[in-house]
């Protein structure tokens, strides 16, 4: 035990948690940016430090966040995110159901998404040198998706203790059902989540979206244009508007919190950014930092087929070559989400086929036999898009770092125009 374990035992106000996260942060401070490379011209790029900072002390300015993708997203990614000065997202999946009783497993169509998430921080924690500090948050976060029906029966009981067990400090939550919502589950979550001391990301595509998760108490809203590849609402707008839009309610609504004296909520770009061009419009239109998905796709860290590598840098025109439905899900058999939702991926067969209006039973059995036969043209690759920008492998701390300097050096071609 550590000498000063006997002061966890006191009971605390969320505030004083999330102070107290600060302060052990500052310890992963020291850990991280030790292992940080080129760590001379990252004190360079740190001109002041931001409420994001604040939160996170290992991150750079500007700070990149890398989003919590199922299937892609993982332990290394999101070490090597934060090793970089960015701030790195596992996925904790969808399925938090207890296993089954009879084979202390889930079935296979219940995977043991929190078994998964648990060996993945285990691997960050040991990338990122705090094996032996066990009582120190991780600078990385765990990303949910809450439109299973085991998100109002288990998410409390069942990943609460992982968090408690691997610490992260932050926690992303994004697809809650709107039964869930209106029925005050999720804020009952983010309770929780705020008792325990971890800082709640809240995704959402629209000014609805937005109010919903202010008023359940979300400390960082992240504003996601439908110019993001994968799922998000069928109902939203473009980055650049609603981005804009959803900077806006949050500043009226701070404008109000520091009256009463409460912490403000924060605004983090995500949908179409995978620059450090895209990062500087993002900082124009308001946000305190970025998320980006599909750049980190092509990141070496990231559990991605050579075959996605390979037609993500070979597409151009994401206008063209990206298509917004639900189909895709419709195809490749996902049912989980509720029909508020659609997804971004690249057009591939299935998705041509559709649009020529081959009837959905053909275009899903047409799937299963590529599938069978191991061909990848009719396979679903969820990409945003300025996927017609991201055309190289690279590792992800390479990522965070070449973005972050491209977004400086635009900074500073536009103040010769002034």
């Amino acid at each position: 035990m550590d000498s000063n374990d006997n002061e966890y035992d006191q009971p605390l106000s969320k505030r004083e948690k999330l102070l107290r996260i600060k302060s052990k942060a500052k310890e992963v401070k020291m850990v991280v940016l030790s292992q940080v490379h080129d760590s001379s011209s990252s004190k360079k790029e740190t001109a002041r430090v931001t409420r994001i900072n604040g939160l996170f002390p290992n991150t750079v300015n500007p700070v990149v966040f890398s989003a919590p993708m199922l299937g892609t997203a993982n332990g290394r990614l999101a070490a090597e995110v934060s090793l970089g000065g960015g701030f790195g997202f596992i996925p904790g999946g969808y399925n938090f159901s207890p296993p089954s009783p009879s084979s202390g497993v889930p079935s296979p169509s219940a995977p043991d998404h929190l078994a998964q998430l648990s060996n993945e921080l285990t691997v960050a924690r040991k990338l990122l040198g705090l094996q032996e500090a066990t009582l120190t948050p991780l600078p990385v976060g765990v990303g949910f998706i809450l439109c299973h029906d085991s998100t109002a029966t288990h998410f409390i009981e069942r990943v609460i203790p992982v968090l408690q067990d691997h610490s992260p400090q932050a926690v992303w939550l994004f697809a809650p059902r709107v039964e869930d919502v209106a029925g005050g589950v999720i804020k009952e979550i983010i309770e929780r989540l705020h008792d325990n001391g971890f800082v709640v990301f809240y995704q959402v595509g629209n000014v609805k979206g937005v109010r919903e998760a202010i008023r359940d108490g979300a400390d960082v809203v992240v504003a996601q244009g439908t110019d993001a590849g994968g799922h998000q609402y069928v109902r939203g707008a473009g980055t650049m508007s609603f981005l804009r839009e959803a900077v806006e309610v949050v500043k009226r609504e701070n404008i109000e919190r520091e009256k009463k004296g409460e912490g403000g909520v924060m605004v983090v770009g995500a949908g179409g950014v995978v620059d450090g061009w895209g990062v500087v419009g993002a900082l124009a239109l308001g946000a305190e930092a970025v998320v980006m998905g599909t750049r980190f796709i092509m990141a070496t860290e990231a559990t991605t087929p050579d075959f996605r590598r390979e037609l993500i840098a070979k597409t151009e025109d994401g206008a063209l070559s990206t298509f917004k439905h639900t189909v895709m899900d419709d195809i490749q058999g996902s049912t989980i989400w509720p029909e508020v939702y659609d997804g971004r991926a690249i057009v591939g067969d299935s998705v041509e086929d559709h649009l020529r209006g081959v009837p959905a039973e053909e275009n899903i059995r047409l799937f299963k036999e590529a599938a069978e036969k191991g061909e990848t043209s009719r396979m679903i690759t969820w990409a945003g898009s300025g996927v017609g920008l991201v055309n190289k492998v690279q590792p992800a701390g390479e990522i965070v770092r070449e973005v972050r300097e491209e977004a400086l050096q635009r900074i500073k071609e536009l103040q010769t125009l002034f």
